[in-house]
Parts: structure tokens; C-alpha cells; sequence
């Protein structure tokens, strides 16, 4: 039988989703307690990959078992064996071909950035202290919109047979004290959202013309693109299936 499982992390002390050999990671912190839990071998396969120090507000990654899992007493007992960073919400049975990384049609990421000094939330959104044109990054949003091949924004050396993406959604808010890109696509290449903010940080600060923000998409050349943003200001908060509803997140407390 197939499970997925719907949970949320803090990625401040983990180096990443998937396993290291020679680090913590939220991966192997699942398989131990799964492992643990049902006594046998889990190896969870996930919905993507987090880098060290981002975050998911909302995860999800399927594994296999012959074992009937009855879901409340199971999640607080599997809650139980997991660090407080990492919190389960759900379980779901699906069929067994279903695929938590390959099966998703949408993913959403936000990024947050305070411009205040902050002690409280130094480890959950990036402090850039100086003064950004938010109408200048919508504009540069609905630029990117209009755009399907990112590689000037991929991680150079990526095994990707595609750089294409179709982005859905993206804008900037300011909430409070904070301000919150959000972007949703079908798919994300390596680093693409932080070289995205990063970029269009130079567009808020009045370093790169929208202009220019055309030329570096078309250019396809990531050192043409802005600095990736620190990733501790970057959250996953949703990934959408056909075949599940009523999905949950966890909001950001910070």
C-alpha cells in the first residue's frame, strides 16, 4: 500500500531535504521515525527538493508498506518520534502508483523579507534594511509572467532535460513589517525563486530597468541574473495533486 504523508518543517538545522551522507536532513529524519514506528525499512520519496535552511509549510512524500495505517492514533504517535521542527498533519492512502514528486500540478513558494531589525525573526525572513519600489517589482512580476524558459535563473549544471516553467502567480505584498513575494508554478528549476527575488531586488532598488529584466530572461545566462537571496527567507507553502483536497498548511508564526 502507498501513503502520503502531509507534514510541515522549519529547515533552520537541516541541510536540506534530501539525504547527506554526513549531515541532518529532513529526509532521513522521516525515514528514521517512520522506520522506527512501523518496524521495517521506509525510505519516503518527496515532493521536491528544499535546499539547506528553506522551509514547507506544506510537504508531501509518499512511501510504501504493507501495514494497515490508522491515521489519528498513527500521526500523534508518529508526531511523538519526530523533532519539533517537523510536524505531520495527514496521511493519506492513494494508489500505488501514485508519485509525490511527479504526480504534482502545482507548487507555491513565498519568500519574506523584513526591513526592520528583527530579533525574533532572524532564522524565518531575510532583513534588508533599504528602500525597495514594490510597484517596480509587480511590474518585473507580471513581466515573468509572460515567460516560459527560466534558465537564466537555474543553478548552472543542473541534469534538467527542461528549463521550461509555467508560472501562474506572482506578486509582492507587504504584510505588516514584512514584505512577501509569492510565486506558483507548475514545476521550479534548482535555486529559482532566490535568483528570482534576487533579481528583482536590483529591479526594486532601481539597478535593473524592466527593460534590462526582459534582456536577462531572453539572455538565458544565469550570471546575467541578480544574487540568490538567503534561504532562510523562503518557504514552501503548498503543492497541489489531481486526487487530493482539503489540503492543510501551517502558517508562518514568525
Amino acid at each position: 500500500m502507498r501513503y502520503f504523508l502531509e507534514f510541515a518543517y522549519k529547515g533552520t538545522r537541516y541541510h536540506g531535504w534530501q539525504y547527506q551522507p554526513n549531515a541532518c536532513s529532513v529526509q532521513e529524519t522521516i525515514n528514521h521515525a517512520l522506520s522506527t514506528l512501523l518496524r521495517e525499512n521506509i525510505d519516503v520519496l518527496g515532493a521536491g527538493r528544499t535546499d539547506a535552511g528553506v522551509h514547507a509549510k506544506q510537504m508531501f512524500a509518499h512511501f510504501d508498506t504493507e501495514k494497515e495505517i490508522v491515521e489519528p492514533v498513527f500521526i500523534k504517535k508518529l508526531n511523538s518520534f519526530l523533532p519539533k521542527d517537523i510536524a505531520v498533519f495527514k496521511i493519506h492512502k492513494v494508489a500505488v502508483d501514485a508519485h509525490a514528486r511527479f504526480d504534482a500540478n502545482a507548487r507555491t513558494y513565498e519568500y519574506y523579507i523584513h526591513q526592520q531589525k528583527n530579533a525574533f525573526e532572524c532564522d524565518d525572513s531575510w532583513f534588508f534594511p533599504y528602500p525597495l519600489h514594490l510597484e517596480l517589482m509587480n511590474s518585473a512580476c507580471a513581466i515573468l509572467m509572460k515567460y516560459t524558459d527560466f534558465e537564466c535563473f537555474s543553478k548552472t549544471n543542473t541534469d534538467v532535460n527542461t528549463f521550461n516553467c509555467t508560472i501562474t502567480k506572482a506578486f509582492w505584498i507587504k504584510k505588516e513589517e514584512q514584505l512577501v513575494f509569492t510565486i506558483s508554478a507548475d514545476r521550479f528549476l534548482r535555486n529559482m525563486v532566490r535568483a528570482i527575488v534576487g533579481t528583482m531586488i536590483n529591479i526594486g532598488q532601481e539597478k535593473v530597468s524592466l527593460q534590462q529584466f526582459r534582456a536577462i530572461i531572453e539572455s538565458k545566462n544565469r550570471s546575467k541574473a541578480g544574487f540568490s537571496v538567503p534561504a532562510h527567507g523562503l518557504y514552501l507553502t503548498q503543492v497541489t495533486y489531481p486526487y487530493i483536497t482539503n489540503l492543510n498548511t501551517q502558517k508562518n508564526e514568525s
